[in-house]
């Protein structure tokens, strides 16, 4: 069990936090529902055609679709655009094939020289 916290330790933190958060979000939903029900003299309920599981579901459905399209742009972006040194850019690697590049081209040269210094 512990090594399966140490090898999951973000995912399980990540996961408490959303839940946690959820919780929090789908409390003062309630609390607000509850408010606007008491003003027009309703009863606040869960189920139902004006229950509080449409506002709930409406709020938390935007969240989503905001953050994934967020996410999705972020994505789209970055396989069209680079931000220098960032790890979604290639200019890392192009980089370093241009210096293994070079590396190579020195040692062929000292290759050929070591051949032919033996070869005399």
């Amino acid at each position: 069990m512990t090594q399966f916290l140490k090898n999951y330790s973000l995912s399980i933190v990540l996961a408490i936090l959303f839940i946690v958060s959820w919780g929090i979000q789908s409390f003062a939903g309630w609390q607000r529902y509850a408010s606007e029900q008491k003003e027009k003299g309703q009863q606040a309920t869960i189920m139902g055609s004006d229950g509080y599981v449409w506002e709930w579901s409406e709020a938390t459905f935007e969240n989503w679709q905001s953050e994934f399209l967020q996410l999705l742009t972020f994505v789209v972006l970055t396989s069209f655009l680079i931000h220098k040194g960032s790890h979604e850019s290639k200019d890392g690697d192009e980089e370093l094939k241009q210096m293994i590049g070079q590396i190579q081209k020195r040692l062929d040269k000292m290759e050929g020289k070591g051949t032919r210094s033996a070869a005399r």
